[in-house]
């Protein structure tokens, strides 16, 4: 049995991985597959493949792009989810704010720097044609603690997944003000360098295994009560959020490789380039 690290959000689109953990697949197969969640998020999981403290990771497109740029020995394995992420603006419930435009120059909660709701904001924030040089962020680490810090007035905004904070938001913590969706495909699954290329007919009979699950993922018999109970959702916002997303079956795009890599550029968040072959698997 080949033991085998991931870690990836404790999110809803991460059920098929749990669902093939649960159902022995990757056992059969003679993986011993090792999840742990991370509500930290895309920042922190860019450190742990930095410090090979896992060896894959289900993770934000435009985070772990940019550090793989900035020197994480880190591969694209595939595109995991081909949808944009739908990011909502939050503030919190009794904060004056009212529009998308009274937030301009306002104090940014974010999980940690390099993080998607780092990226975004910036994204968002040239998008407004905003002074992205005038944005000021508060790192919060976790969703519960961006709660405390927009609700202790240590920050005034933060953008997070639109369905994960729904309720929130329905118990009046945070009001959503406006959303953001990504102009790429949301998640990938990448790996360390050296267990990718160490472990090829692994990995791909790993990829194989969750590739069928996600394929037939919205076929299974009442997966939005599933996931309701699973992830504290209402069942009507689960079936809006599964006619949302699309996972995919193959290899990210040169294209949409190129087209994230040249928009984080234009934000001048990716100083040193990569090419495409150099970051596939």
């Amino acid at each position: 049995m080949k033991v085998v690290r991931i870690v990836g959000v404790p999110e809803h689109f991460n059920l098929p991985w749990h669902l093939c953990i649960e159902n022995g697949e990757f056992n059969e197969a003679g993986i011993d597959l090792q999840w742990q969640d991370v509500p930290e998020g895309t920042g922190k999981m860019c450190q742990m493949l930095r410090q090979n403290e896992t060896d894959l990771a289900i993770i934000l497109s435009e985070g772990i792009i940019k550090d793989i740029t900035a020197g994480n020995p880190t591969s694209i394995v595939q595109e995991y989810v081909a949808s944009p992420l739908l990011w909502g603006i939050h503030v919190a419930a009794d904060a004056p704010f009212q529009s998308i435009e009274d937030l301009k120059h306002k104090r940014i909660a974010i999980s940690r720097f390099g993080s998607g709701s780092h990226l975004m904001a910036i994204v968002h924030a040239k998008q407004m044609n905003w002074d992205i040089d005038q944005l000021e962020f508060v790192v919060v680490d976790t969703l519960d603690k961006a709660v405390i810090a927009l609700k202790n007035k240590e920050a005034d905004y933060f953008m997070w997944e639109r369905f994960m904070t729904q309720p929130l938001v329905d118990q009046h913590v945070f009001r959503r003000i406006g959303e953001c969706p990504t102009p790429w495909p949301s998640f990938l699954l990448v790996g360390n360098q050296d267990f990718v290329a160490k472990n090829k007919a692994l990995v791909q009979h790993l990829v194989d295994i969750i590739n069928t699950t996600t394929a037939e993922f919205k076929l299974i018999p009442s997966i939005d009560r599933t996931l309701a109970e699973r992830y504290d959702q209402k069942v009507e916002d689960i079936q809006q959020w599964l006619s949302l997303t699309r996972w995919s079956q193959r290899q990210l795009s040169a294209v949409n490789y190129n087209k994230i890599q040249q928009q984080l550029m234009d934000l001048q968040l990716i100083e040193n380039p990569k090419k495409y072959e150099e970051v596939k698997m």
